[in-house]
């Protein structure tokens, strides 16, 4: 009769360490940086911050700029868990408050940004990537999204490109470096 119970719980108490290791935890990019970026057509500038809440959420801070009384600043709080061994499935929720050059305002409007995306390692030093998501005014709501590539030279710096579709400045091609803390 104790038989019985002991299997019945053998699989229960491998599905419950499996849940709690830390290897189907982990992820497979490290989500604590500092980004410094320039965008062209329009010439922005900007940067971004990344840090870790727990080991698959992490908090979000960015600004763009024009530098021409303009601003596009975000915060916000991002997911992050591996899809396999080689890529992460990603998200954000983002709350962005949008200054136009000609204003008066501390912000003309402010906006939600919510997306999904996926990284993933295609040589040992490269990765690519994309999201997917949509910018949220109080009048409308339009599709965004990016694609990327990252080339990373160290254990602390990277450097790569995006194409950002229809975002606060419309399309745009970026050019980021990346430090990881």
């Amino acid at each position: 009769m104790l038989v019985r119970p002991i299997k019945l719980l053998s699989p229960c108490i491998l599905g419950a360490s499996l849940l709690c290791s830390n290897s189907v935890l982990a992820e497979n990019f490290s989500y604590n940086f500092i980004e410094a970026r320039i965008g062209g057509s329009p010439s922005t500038f900007g940067g971004q911050m990344s840090g870790y809440i727990t080991e698959n959420s992490h908090f979000i801070a960015k600004m763009d700029s024009e530098f021409s009384g303009d601003w596009d600043l975000a915060v916000g709080a991002g997911f992050n868990g591996p899809l396999n061994e080689f890529s992460d499935l990603t998200g954000q929720l983002l709350l962005h408050n949008v200054k136009s050059s000609g204003s008066d305002k501390v912000g003309d409007e402010n906006m939600t940004e919510l997306n999904v995306g996926l990284r993933a390692w295609i040589l040992p030093q490269m990765e690519v990537g994309g999201s997917i998501g949509q910018l949220i005014d109080s009048d409308e709501s339009q599709t965004i999204g990016s694609a990327h590539f990252r080339f990373h030279s160290t254990d602390q710096l990277s450097v790569g490109a995006a194409m950002k579709f229809h975002g606060v400045y419309g399309s745009q091609v970026i050019m980021t470096a990346r430090f990881l803390y």
